[in-house]
């Protein structure tokens, strides 16, 4: 299978997933991406199953507002049961390198409330040490130079990431060549840096599914205890 394909089998894994568990007011959480948009389209034939969806990012949002779907406020919903989102990078421990689409900090906030968080990515993303993927940051614009100071202090090679404004008015830096392989202990360094809105490491809050894409199918992976 190509790519493509990779991604519509774990989208449709991910809502065969979730949907003996769909209630009528249920409130789903949707992240950013080609893989994520590949669940929003199959998402759109269940539409009638559940309330809505909480999205995080503005593209998704009117992804899903164009399938019909009825998008709330984080702010507004009681609760989320899942939040299905793809990833740049993970591991065995489901560790996550994301923001790619420049969509962390939201991402990361839906993926705290959510009662399960669902990954969904092929398996060219899966890899014994977080780090090939350069480790985005969500950056206000008026501490660039200080937190790409900083993230060399820490090992890290810091790289703006031209053109890209994030949702929440602010920048990103793409950082090269880090030691990744304590993934919780960096996710907490880098986000003590003042100026650092979050990072793309998922390592605290892990995914707790993932479902991986692979030429002979789709393989669940639950993360240990869960």
């Amino acid at each position: 299978m190509n790519q493509d394909e990779l991604k519509q089998a774990v989208a449709q894994a991910a809502l065969d997933y979730i949907a003996p568990k769909l209630k009528s007011d249920s409130i789903i959480g949707v992240g950013t991406g080609s893989t994520a948009n590949f669940f929003i389209d199959l998402l759109a034939d269940r539409r009638t199953d559940f309330e809505g969806a909480v999205a995080s990012s503005d593209a998704t949002a009117e992804r899903l507002k164009g399938h019909g779907i009825p998008v709330y406020e984080l702010n507004s919903a009681s609760e989320i049961e899942f939040y299905v989102d793809g990833a740049d990078e993970t591991n065995a421990r489901l560790e996550l390198i994301k923001g790619g689409g420049a969509a962390l900090t939201r991402e990361k906030i839906v993926a705290a409330v959510a009662e399960t968080f669902i990954c969904i990515a092929d398996e060219s993303k899966m890899v014994d040490v977080l780090g090939r993927f350069p480790l985005p940051l969500e950056v206000i614009p008026m501490a660039r130079s200080y937190v790409g100071r900083e993230i060399v202090k820490l090992g890290g090679d810091p790289v703006y990431r031209e053109g890209v404004t994030t949702d929440n008015g602010n920048i990103i830096i793409d950082v090269h060549n880090m030691d990744l392989s304590r993934p919780i202990l960096v996710e907490e360094k880098i986000n003590q840096i003042v100026g650092v809105v979050t990072n793309g490491l998922f390592a605290r809050r892990p995914a707790d599914v993932l479902l991986l894409g692979t030429d002979k199918g789709v393989d669940t992976i639950h993360r240990a205890g869960i």
